[in-house]
């Protein structure tokens, strides 16, 4: 005699028949032939924003092999996490069209019970974290492009990089070594100024960088060119024939310039961003050291380009200022350089300078993003506020 839908409110057996059961009803359960530990299977618990992205396999799990896993979408990173119950948890497969169904569900057994599996501790749980991004500057560093590269043979290139490519990393190798979604992996290397170049991914040699802006520069007074309204055609033409590559002068533009709409004769125009132009000139004035206000505004003055203004506010997050006596002096100190973490980049803030001041601090801190934490937040879990007296600046030191 068949099972009365009614009375059981199961439509059916296994894992859809439990998830049918209506309000005081029952179903029998067994063990399935195949009970065992199935390591193998692991419950993962999602929120309704991931699922789609796990439904449609557009997540990975990353990680080398002395590294907790991670799983990443698109634009986001998560922790994996075990959590224990302390009940038991069912696994029941479904009951037809599964490796797992027994033979009386296949030939269509009358009496119906669901079969479990496996008993579960716990199920792995995600939180979304921020990207472990550290690794990825270091890995670029190991060898940054320069000079030389520009001035190999077209015909040598292949057999150059061969010969040279150590240290050298493709899309794929940056994915399966840094903990970071594509989208977040993406923002990172454009934050790093990195190009892509013969299929690698590449930090540019700051001097390098010096020289081509500055041949850049130069060629601008020469011929007239409104920095405002760069022609890219001509420009890349022209530093090509200093014997720069096109790809380089390419992102000499982009990494200090911003692409405008194309002209009426459908020429790439660009215009150069006054603010990273100053503050390339600033940080190689600095690199002698520590200096006087005074003398470093005068040299970097002269450093920039005549028609571009120098304001020193434009090196916030740049430079430390200290008062020694009645005398100012300043000194590089850029965020660009500063760990990535929170915990870490308040402890290198506090090795700097055990005391700081909002406006001076906030700079270094602005770009921190941990999901589910504010600014507020942070300062809260690594700093000690106080306030000497009724309206002064508040000073922020390490807790």
């Amino acid at each position: 005699m068949k099972e009365d839908p009614g009375k059981s409110g199961s439509g059916g057996g296994g894992a859809e028949g439990i998830i049918n059961l209506k309000p005081n009803s029952s179903m029998p359960i067994s063990y399935h032939p195949s009970f065992g530990p199935h390591e193998d299977l692991l419950l993962l618990e999602v929120d309704e924003k991931l699922l789609p992205h796990i439904l449609h396999q557009r997540v990975t799990v990353r990680g080398e092999c002395d590294e907790e896993a991670v799983l990443c979408a698109s634009s986001t990173t998560y922790a994996i996490k075990f959590v224990g119950n302390s009940n038991s948890i069912f696994l029941i497969p479904p009951s037809e069209n599964s490796e797992f169904a027994d033979e009386n569900w296949k030939k269509g057994d009358s009496c119906k019970a669901a079969q479990v599996l496996k008993l579960a501790s716990g199920n792995m749980e995600l939180v979304e974290i921020a990207p472990k991004l550290g690794k990825l500057k270091s890995l670029l560093m190991e060898n940054p492009y320069r000079s030389e590269e520009d001035s190999t043979d077209p015909m040598e290139e292949e057999e150059y990089l061969e010969t040279g490519k150590m240290g050298l990393y493709r899309w794929e190798d940056l994915v399966a070594k840094v903990q970071a979604s594509d989208e977040e992996l993406r923002a990172e290397l454009k934050a790093l100024s990195a190009v892509e170049i013969n299929g690698y991914w590449r930090i540019v040699d700051d001097k390098y960088i010096d020289v081509v802006l500055s041949m850049l520069l130069h060629n601008s007074v020469l011929f007239g060119w409104n920095l405002t309204s760069l022609n890219e055609d001509e420009i890349l033409s022209v530093l090509e024939s200093d014997g720069f590559s096109r790809r380089i002068s390419l992102h000499i533009l982009e990494v200090y310039g911003n692409k405008l709409d194309t002209d009426m004769e459908g020429k790439c125009v660009w215009r150069l961003d006054e603010k990273r132009v100053c503050v390339h000139f600033a940080k190689g004035v600095l690199k002698e050291g520590k200096m006087k206000m005074d003398r470093f505004m005068e040299e970097w003055v002269q450093k920039i380009p005549a028609r571009m203004c120098a304001d020193f506010e434009m090196l916030e997050g740049e430079v430390l200022v200290e008062k020694l006596g009645v005398e100012t002096w300043v000194r590089a100190f850029s965020v660009s350089s500063l760990p990535l973490t929170p915990a870490d980049r308040f402890a290198a803030l506090y090795r700097e300078k055990q005391k700081w001041e909002m406006k001076d601090l906030h700079p270094y801190i602005r770009d921190l993003r941990v999901p589910g934490v504010s600014a507020e937040g942070l300062l809260l879990k690594y700093t000690r506020r106080t306030q000497p007296t009724p309206g002064a600046e508040l000073i922020f030191s390490a807790r």
